[in-house]
């Protein structure tokens, strides 16, 4: 299979960046008042609004997690999970913030908020789609980490675990569509398609792509703009008309979500929920070459540095 290029996906005439005030797509604001939407914990909101907040306090963080009992037990056996290589086990909110970090259990406990917050939908294979979710969040921090080691690039403004998060929610956005519109999505899994073209075909169907949903959810829960700016342009994160510089990306965070899913799909469908997804090298050669090159990365580079199991958190467990 010849590598991939944005010229195989179908975009959008313009895309909204975090300079243009966003206004939602008349398709798409037609979908969401025929939804329902998740209601997230009072807890995850919290969570949320603390994102923006570098300089939280970890109790601060432990206080509100250890607000609800069941929660904690989730992002407990998460943690166990991420920690198995320190060969101690996590007993206690604290115990996991000084093991693992105060950003990665808050990650924890987001994901596990947003596990609760969808119901199971109709025709959808739920672990199959977590088991993707988790590659995709996975990859999305090692892509995030080599870019910003990239010594022949400037330095993009990326955080490793925001594109943690980010490539976690990528797919949120099928969950609702699945609610709303059960046949068009069942139609556009059957059609054979690589990677990416997932996005061509629900536009041509729907008018809109899942990661549309997910932006506007986004935004609607009140994520950080960065991440809701991430999210739009995924699909498509090169400036366009196609004449712009190969390094100008709407936003970085944005490439690296185009490329965590197409790893993600290219990756995690052979292996069980709780394995973290092997990847296989010679996957490196079908991405986006136009999109590896703004991110000043390469298939030898990543080659060379494949990512940590730590990365991967095994969803199945929340």
């Amino acid at each position: 299979m010849a590598p991939l290029t944005s010229a195989n996906v179908t975009v959008p005439t313009a895309l909204p960046t975090s300079s243009t005030p966003h206004q939602t797509a008349p398709h798409l604001a037609v979908f969401f008042r025929s939804v329902k939407l998740p209601v997230m914990p009072e807890v995850a909101h919290a969570l949320i609004r603390s994102l923006q907040d570098r300089d939280i306090p970890a109790t601060q963080v432990g206080a509100l997690i250890a607000q609800d009992p069941v929660l904690t037990a989730k992002v407990l056996r998460a943690a166990n999970g991420v920690a198995l290589g320190l060969r101690r086990e996590v007993e206690s909110l604290t115990s996991a913030i000084s093991l693992l970090g105060l950003t990665q259990v808050r990650l924890l406990a987001l994901a596990a908020c947003m596990n609760v917050s969808f119901p199971a939908a109709p025709g959808l294979n739920r672990a199959h789609f977590w088991r993707n979710c988790m590659a995709c969040a996975g990859y999305a921090q090692w892509l995030s980490e080599q870019a910003l080691l990239t010594p022949s690039a400037p330095r993009p403004p990326l955080d490793p675990q925001q594109a943690w998060l980010a490539g976690l929610m990528l797919r949120l956005g099928e969950l609702l569509i699945v609610q709303s519109q059960p046949q068009a999505l069942s139609l556009i899994e059957r059609q054979p398609h690589v990677p990416g073209s997932r996005w061509a075909a629900e536009r041509k169907a729907l008018g809109f792509t899942e990661v549309d949903v997910t932006a506007e959810l986004a935004q609607r829960w009140r994520f950080p703009d960065s991440l809701v700016d991430a999210l739009r342009v995924a699909a498509a994160p090169l400036a366009w008309p196609a004449s712009s510089p190969a390094h100008a990306l709407i936003n970085p965070l944005g490439g690296v979500l185009h490329l965590a899913s197409h790893l993600a799909d290219l990756n995690s469908a052979s292996v069980q929920a709780s394995d973290a997804p092997v990847l296989a090298p010679e996957t490196l050669d079908l991405l986006p070459q136009d999109v590896l090159t703004a991110l000043g990365l390469t298939p030898q580079a990543l080659r060379a540095q494949p990512p940590a199991a730590s990365c991967f958190v095994d969803l199945s467990v929340l």
